[in-house]
C-alpha cells in the first residue's frame, strides 16, 4: 500500500523536507500544502534584492517548477489547512477536502506581529511574504517617506534597501539601541551609526501609541507625543509562531511546537521543523526556537529523514550551533550562538571600521560571536561554541593571534 507523507507549510522548510524525502529514496506520495499561491521560496531576498527590484519573483523560488514535477511532489497551494486530526491521521482543508497521512511535518512557520489597529489603516504593512514585499516596494524611491516600526534584522534590512533606492527612512526602536533584544548595546550602537551615515534616522526608546490615515499618507503617534507623517509604515516587530493547528490538535506547545531531538512532536507520526519548532539543543544545553534560513533548511532535512526511519537506530539528532546573517548596504553581519544583551564583548579589530568581529563571553565562557564582514572569525567561533572554552581576553582580542589556534581548532578543517 502506498504511503502518504504530508508537509503543512510550503516555505523553505517544507520544500527542503519534500526534496529530502525524494533524495532518500521515498517513492510514495508527497503532498505539500501551503496558504500562499507560490511554491516554496526563500525569504531573505524579500527585504533586499526583491525589494530593490534587482531580481524578479521567480528568482526567489527554491527550485524551478520542472524540478518539482520531476521529483513528483504534489502541491496544494492557496488552500489553507483547517484542521489536523492526529487520531485519524488526516488533515482537513478549508474547502472540506481531507487528506490522510502516514507521517506529517508541520512547517507552518509564523506570522508577522502587528499593531492592534494597523489592519484598519491603508498604507500600513508587514514584511513576511512575496506579496508583502511587492506592496511595500510601491512606496519606495526618491521623494517618498517610509517609517519602519522596529529596528531588528528585518527592519534594518528594509531600511537599508529603502535608503539605497533614495527613500527618506525613519526607523523607530522601542529599546535603547537597534538590535537591542538580541545583541549587546555596543554592537547595536555600531549599527545605529552605520545607518545614520547613510541617511537613515533611527529613533530609539520610541513606542507607537497609534497609527491612523492622514491627508498625505499615514500618521504615527508615539507615547512620547511625537508625531511622524509618512507615505507608508512597515511594522517589523517580530514573528508570532503559527500554532493554530498544533494547539487545536492537542500538541504540546510553548513558544512554538515542542519537539524532541529527532524533531518529533507529542503526537504520533507528527514532526515539526523550522521557525515553528522549539527543540532541545544539546550543544547549547537548553531549548531554542530559531527563526532563520539555515535552521529551517537543516532541521527540516533531519525531520524528513526521521519521518522515513523504521527503527530507532535510524533516527538522526538535530544539533547545530545557531547561525544567522543579515546584509545591509555593503555590510555582511553574521551571528552565531545565542547572544544576550548582557554578554561581555571582546572586539577583534577596530569596531569603527567595516571589518571586525566580536567574541561574546558569559561568565568568561565563549558563548557567541558576531562578525561584520568577518565570516572566518564567525566560522571559527561557531566550531568552538558549546565546548565551555574560557579564552584569555587579551589574546582573544589580538588579531595577530590566530583564532583557530587560540580556540584549539584543527587549522586544516573547513568550518561551515
Amino acid at each position: 500500500m502506498t504511503r502518504t507523507l504530508v508537509v503543512i507549510g510550503a516555505g523553505l522548510a517544507g520544500g527542503t523536507a519534500a526534496l529530502t524525502l525524494r533524495a532518500e529514496g521515498f517513492d510514495g506520495r508527497v503532498v505539500v500544502v501551503g496558504d500562499e499561491s507560490y511554491p516554496p521560496y526563500s525569504r531573505p531576498p524579500l527585504s533586499k534584492q526583491l525589494m530593490r527590484g534587482e531580481i524578479d519573483v521567480a528568482r526567489t523560488h527554491l527550485r524551478p517548477a520542472a524540478l518539482w514535477e520531476q521529483r513528483d511532489v504534489e502541491f496544494v497551494l492557496g488552500r489553507p489547512v483547517a484542521r489536523l486530526d492526529v487520531a485519524a491521521h488526516e488533515i482537513a482543508l478549508g474547502d472540506g477536502e481531507r487528506i490522510g497521512y502516514d507521517a506529517l511535518l508541520l512547517a507552518t512557520g509564523g506570522r508577522a506581529r502587528v499593531l492592534s489597529e494597523q489592519k484598519r489603516v491603508d498604507g500600513v504593512h508587514v514584511l513576511r511574504t512575496i506579496d508583502d514585499a511587492l506592496a511595500i516596494r510601491e512606496h519606495l524611491g526618491p521623494g517618498r517617506r517610509l517609517l519602519i516600526v522596529g529596528a531588528g534584522f528585518v527592519g534594518a534590512e528594509l531600511a537599508a534597501s529603502a535608503a539605497m533606492l533614495g527613500t527618506s527612512v525613519t526607523a523607530l526602536e522601542a529599546t535603547g539601541v537597534p538590535l537591542g533584544r538580541g545583541l549587546p548595546p555596543a554592537l547595536g550602537e555600531i549599527y545605529r551609526r552605520m545607518h545614520a551615515t547613510r541617511g537613515v534616522d533611527i529613533r530609539v526608546n520610541s513606542t507607537v501609541s497609534k497609527v491612523a490615515a492622514g491627508a498625505n499618507g499615514v500618521v504615527t503617534r508615539l507615547t512620547s507625543g511625537a508625531v511622524f507623517e509618512s507615505d507608508a509604515v512597515v511594522v517589523a516587530i517580530g514573528l508570532r509562531p503559527e500554532l493554530t493547528l498544533a494547539t487545536a490538535a492537542g500538541l504540546a506547545v510553548d513558544n512554538g511546537i515542542l519537539v524532541d531531538e529527532y524533531c518529533r512532536t507529542s503526537a504520533p507520526d507528527v514532526f515539526a521543523a523550522g521557525d515553528i519548532a522549539n527543540h532541545p539543543n544539546p550543544i547549547l544545553g537548553h531549548r531554542v526556537r530559531v527563526e532563520h534560513w539555515q535552521n529551517a533548511q537543516h532541521q527540516s532535512a533531519v525531520a524528513a529523514h526521521n519521518m522515513l526511519a523504521t527503527e530507532p537506530a535510524g533516527l538522526n539528532v538535530f544539533a547545530e550551533v545557531p547561525w544567522v546573517w543579515s546584509e545591509q548596504y555593503d555590510i555582511n553581519l553574521q551571528v552565531t550562538g545565542r547572544p544576550l544583551p548582557t554578554d561581555e564583548v571582546v572586539f577583534r579589530g577596530d569596531p569603527d571600521s567595516t571589518e571586525f568581529s566580536a567574541m561574546l563571553l558569559r561568565d568568561g565562557v565563549l558563548i557567541a560571536a558576531v562578525g561584520v564582514n568577518c565570516a572566518d572569525d564567525v566560522r571559527a567561533a561557531r566550531a568552538a561554541i558549546g565546548r565551555g572554552l574560557t579564552p584569555d581576553r587579551r589574546a582573544l582580542g589580538d588579531t595577530n593571534i590566530d583564532l583557530r589556534e587560540l580556540l584549539q581548532l584543527d587549522r586544516k578543517a573547513s568550518y561551515v
